[in-house]
């Protein structure tokens, strides 16, 4: 254990996994605490008690929080198997594109997720023109940054993992080869890595999970007598 690194996480949550990705990449060993965030334990509390969320990183007793930025101090402490660019305008437009995937991509799919059925055309086309841009981003390239896992894959990598999740509980292809030939094909390489692939969380809990969630919203939403 490097100097008692430990990350509280929940087991689905996407901005978790990509702390326990980044982790992985460079080798560091850690203990992996999931809340219940219904229940939020007492230490989360204390690490965290502005957001009172998760990811927090707690690195020889000191808490980093917010996901984005917990990446960039795993890659500022941890020297080896670099997630960004040497290039500084490079290194600017990874930090550029994981900002607009958090700020633009993925709320323009949850959004879409939650609507109704007869909502469903409208609601995609946000999300439709978002991944366009990653679309052209990826083209000709195995992953964002070149021919390895980078900083921007490990941001996205809630794409791999949670799109075929609403996929299937949507019955409706969100990315798929004839749309999105690059951003397909990046997905089927990023989840096949070993480190990305060894920490899928069960996608069976997952669409259970997301379903129930999905349900509830459009209760929530129903007219009511």
């Amino acid at each position: 254990m490097e100097k008692g690194v430990k990350l509280f996480k929940t087991w689905s949550s996407p901005f978790g996994i990509r702390i326990v990705w980044a982790l992985k990449v460079k080798g560091v060993q850690f203990e992996q605490i999931d809340e219940d965030l219904a229940n939020k334990s007492p230490l989360l509390l204390l690490y965290n008690p502005v957001h009172k969320k998760i990811p927090v990183l707690v690195h020889d007793g000191k808490p980093v929080v917010e996901s984005l930025i917990i990446l960039e101090y795993i890659e500022e402490t941890w020297k080896q198997n670099p997630l960004f660019p040497e290039d500084p305008l490079e290194r600017a437009a990874a930090r550029f594109w994981a900002k607009f995937g958090d700020d633009k991509v993925m709320p323009s799919i949850w959004e879409a997720f939650i609507k109704g059925r007869e909502e469903e055309e409208c609601a995609f086309a946000p999300a439709f023109e978002n991944l366009k841009f990653l679309e052209e981003e990826l083209k000709g390239k195995q992953f964002f940054g070149g021919e390895r896992i980078g900083i921007v894959d490990i941001a996205f990598g809630w794409l791999a993992n949670l799109v075929p999740v609403f996929e299937e509980i949507h019955a409706i292809k969100v990315i798929d080869e004839e749309r999105f030939p690059s951003l397909y094909a990046w997905m089927q390489e990023f989840s096949r890595a070993p480190l990305i692939a060894d920490c899928w969380p069960p996608h069976e809990k997952l669409v259970n999970k997301f379903r129930a969630i999905r349900d509830q919203s459009l209760l929530a939403a129903a007219p009511h007598a």
